[in-house]
């Protein structure tokens, strides 16, 4: 008796959970399709139609419409093969990620379990000790000499930061051990200077290309989109609530002419610099892809990946993060979609989670 009561209340909980994510991904994806249809007029209902009919007919349910009829309303048409947000998160992550993808939320373990040095990490805070980028302990009195051997200023990510929350700037002058004790475990890393091309869209902080891979079923990796985040003025570093992000041809590295704000309003340059996207190329791109074709390839355990890279003043392509887990992919799919058509995950809802 007490067995099946536990289980029906772990089934109530989980129910609660995944109505409360679906309820409030709804609702963005509610504004996001007012947002659009009042820049760019009301969608044809018959193309809202077609996508209301693919979420119940091919994802299973109607309330995968909201984020297919907001894509829809932004390339005023309907494509088959897109994936809702919600879709992603609450079918996909569980069957292709699930615990393992969590661990990239663990940044200290990253350049471990990939073995590459492209990870700019020059040390860790791990359970209240210090360790050196080579994982080897340090004294608390010799901390600050170690992370600015190199550099005047030094980036501290705390586990579990996302979306340019839990990310911490750091100068010689008010780094201390109180304050990184009450930021938690984490990595330090680099304060990358970034290359020309990147410092010339926005100064004040490093923008990041964030491109997608994936594993198909025989275990191939392959990059499926990819945009430029760029941060303001105000900004030490990128962050979701203020970025702006512009998609990239997957082919030649070309910016598109338009950019986006997080409340989908387009933008020709970016506002604080004046930088043009138009006719602009990310430098050094096919190296980036590689990059990133190589890293996924080397995580088969997790079959989606966000990977956030840098290149810097030397042209050395660094990886400043992975999300395993939840990576968001409606960006993507607003601006480049379908990107993951041709995988077979619009047929995974059907199969019964063990």
């Amino acid at each position: 008796m007490k067995e099946k009561l536990l289980y029906y209340s772990k089934q109530i909980i989980s129910y609660a959970k995944k109505y409360n994510y679906n309820y409030g991904h709804n609702n963005m994806a509610y504004h996001a399709l007012e947002t659009i249809e009042s820049i760019k007029g009301r969608t044809d209902p018959k193309l809202l139609g077609e996508a209301m009919d693919y979420a119940m007919d091919v994802l299973g349910w109607s309330g995968y419409a909201p984020w297919l009829q907001a894509y829809t309303a932004m390339s005023s048409e309907f494509r088959e093969g897109w994936l809702p947000e919600n879709y992603f998160g609450t079918v996909i992550v569980p069957k292709l990620q699930n615990d393992v993808g969590k661990t990239s939320f663990l940044k200290p373990l990253s350049k471990k379990l990939f073995n590459s040095s492209v990870f700019p990490d020059v040390g860790y805070f791990v359970n209240g000790s210090f360790y050196s980028k080579y994982y080897k302990p340090i004294m608390v009195s010799h901390v600050t000499e170690y992370l600015f051997k190199d550099s005047d200023r030094i980036v501290f990510k705390s586990n579990n930061s996302a979306q340019g929350m839990g990310v911490s700037v750091f100068t010689k002058n008010d780094f201390n051990y109180f304050k990184i004790k009450t930021l938690g475990d984490g990595v330090f890393q680099t304060y990358i200077t970034p290359h020309a091309f990147f410092n010339a869209i926005m100064p004040n902080s490093v923008s990041t290309l964030r491109i997608l891979t994936v594993l198909d079923q025989e275990g191939k990796a392959s990059v499926r989109a990819v945009y430029l985040r760029v941060g303001r003025t105000q900004d030490s570093h990128v962050k979701s609530s203020t970025q702006i992000s512009i998609p990239v041809h997957l082919e030649t590295g070309a910016l598109h002419a338009l950019g986006y704000s997080k409340s989908w309003y387009t933008l020709d340059q970016h506002p604080d610099t004046g930088f043009v996207f138009k006719d602009q190329k990310i430098p050094y791109f096919s190296s980036f892809i590689k990059t990133a074709r190589d890293l996924q390839q080397a995580m088969p355990f997790v079959k989606c990946i966000g990977w956030d890279m840098v290149l810097d003043c030397d042209n050395a392509i660094q990886v400043m993060q992975w999300n395993g887990f939840h990576t968001g992919i409606g960006f993507a799919e607003f601006t480049q979609g379908p990107c993951f058509k041709g995988l077979g995950w619009e047929n995974l809802w059907k199969e019964k989670i063990i």
